[in-house]
């Protein structure tokens, strides 16, 4: 299984940056706002950015992946650079992906830093943040039908919010798209 990484920036620092459901390393650098962001981020620490199994330009896997999988993303990553310890910076679901990898590799973690990620998506007694059942049903339905639909990426799904240019949805729609199919 081979992961597609990218590494800029310097600085004493390594920055492992997971991302959330679907990437695209090349695309990514379209999107004006993000682009900026990345670049920034490679002004003072380097940056190891990589799409994970399934998704960008990583290979495409026969089965969806386990979070243990996906977290062995990371740590190959890491060897491939021959990074000991590093920052990890998780997105979405990236943040389960980093959380979970701290917690197994603590010797390899510097720092971790979570955004945009939950500790489930569904609302239950002790959660009552989440979606209801019906509610992330219907999201995923969606998806999977129709694919990343402004609803999904102004929403719950990806949270861009609903006063955000109708430009970066499009930008967004077409990563997503060039991503991962629905079914990933």
């Amino acid at each position: 299984m081979a992961i597609a990484y990218q590494v800029w920036g310097s600085g004493p620092i390594d920055l492992v940056w997971a991302p959330g459901t679907a990437s695209h390393l090349d695309l990514e650098w379209e999107m004006p706002l993000r682009a900026l962001f990345f670049e920034k981020l490679g002004a003072f620490c380097r940056v190891i950015k990589f799409d994970k199994r399934g998704t960008g330009l990583s290979d495409r896997p026969i089965r969806m992946a386990t979070l243990e999988e996906r977290t062995d993303d990371i740590r190959a990553v890491m060897d491939a650079e021959k990074v000991e310890r590093a920052s990890l910076f998780g997105v979405s679901e990236g943040g389960s992906m980093t959380s979970l990898f701290a917690a197994l590799n603590p010797d390899r973690v510097r720092s971790l830093i979570v955004w945009g990620t939950q500790a489930r998506w569904c609302a239950s007694e002790d959660h009552p943040w989440g979606l209801s059942s019906e509610a992330y049903d219907q999201l995923i339905k969606d998806v999977a039908e129709n694919g990343p639909s402004d609803e999904y990426i102004r929403g719950a799904g990806v949270g861009l919010g609903r006063s955000v240019d109708q430009t970066v949805v499009d930008a967004q729609a077409r990563v997503m798209r060039a991503a991962a199919s629905p079914s990933a």
